[in-house]
């Protein structure tokens, strides 16, 4: 059994300028933050429950910013806090993914 219900983490990998995309030079540490606001204010956080997490880089920053959500190991990117507060109220609060945010798997982007 896993300690959480959901494990989140938030690529926040920042690149040297000049080279390629990274995931918090569009913006994910304010949307992290959000994100965790957001989890605490519905009382989804703590053991048991969600946890968000600060990830180094994730090897998809082209595709993001991203996220992957655990134990599904749920691949999304986002923009905004529209898009955060959808993650949250429809994956983190349902269990319903958010289709149209998802990050297909390696092997289906690899071609």
């Amino acid at each position: 059994m896993s300690h959480y219900q959901y494990h989140v983490f938030f690529c926040l990998n920042q690149r040297e300028p000049g080279e390629r995309q990274s995931c918090n030079s569009c913006g994910a540490d304010q949307l992290w933050a959000y994100a965790k606001e957001r989890v605490k204010a519905l009382k989804l956080n703590g053991d048991g429950k969600v946890r968000i997490n600060k990830a180094g880089c994730l090897e998809r920053c082209e595709e993001g910013p991203v996220i992957v959500i655990y134990p599904e190991e749920t691949w999304y990117t986002y923009i905004d806090k529209d898009d955060i507060d959808e993650i949250v109220n429809e994956h983190l609060l349902h269990g319903r993914i958010v289709e149209r945010l998802l990050i297909p798997p390696r092997s289906q982007t690899a071609e």
